[in-house]
């Protein structure tokens, strides 16, 4: 009789999952990036340095198509700086950039990327889908960067922390292009 009862609920349980209406898989999954860069597992084996930032984005992939200056990441206008939701970034204490101070806290991130230069923009507003409604008059700082041509093509938007003396750089690479923010604490 228990075995019985085991195989009823273990059969119930199997259609029960399949009718839940799951998400599908997204083609541009979401990723984060600390710095210091693994600050979870840094905490846990005792590091010292304080939880400066994260940046939460999506990741689309290149899959053999024209990137940037096409439909995909049009030249001069306003990008999410990946897929889906608009780029995330925490600051976890007060930062610099482009000579601004800005205040610890939550903010999108969003770039206008042009053929030699990207112009980067942090904005108090969050949660936002793409760059649909974005609005400048909630602009915090913009900051020109040049732009880097990078030999081996990334495959998937990456973005990462580079340590660069008193600073840190916010390193944004796709396709065979490559841009960097540089961050003050």
């Amino acid at each position: 009789m228990k075995y019985l009862f085991l195989s009823f609920i273990a059969i119930t349980c199997c259609f029960s999952a399949k009718s839940q209406s799951w998400i599908p898989v997204d083609k541009s999954p979401m990723d984060q990036i600390y710095y210091p860069v693994d600050y979870p597992s840094k905490k846990i084996r005792g590091l010292n340095e304080p939880l400066r930032m994260r940046v939460i984005y999506s990741r689309p992939a290149k899959n053999n198509r024209p990137v940037f200056g096409s439909d995909l990441v049009p030249y001069g206008k306003v990008w999410r700086m990946g897929a889906n939701e608009a780029t995330e970034i925490d600051f976890f204490t007060p930062v610099t950039v482009n000579g601004k101070k800005i205040a610890a806290g939550r903010y999108t991130m969003y770039c206008i990327p042009n053929e030699k230069e990207w112009t980067f923009i942090i904005n108090k507003d969050t949660d936002a889908w793409g760059a649909f409604n974005y609005d400048s008059a909630k602009d915090v700082v913009r900051a020109t960067a040049p732009v880097e041509a990078v030999k081996d093509q990334v495959e998937s938007l990456t973005i990462n922390f580079e340590k660069s003396g008193p600073k840190v750089n916010l390193v944004v690479e796709w396709d065979q292009k490559k841009a960097s923010l540089p961050i003050n604490f």
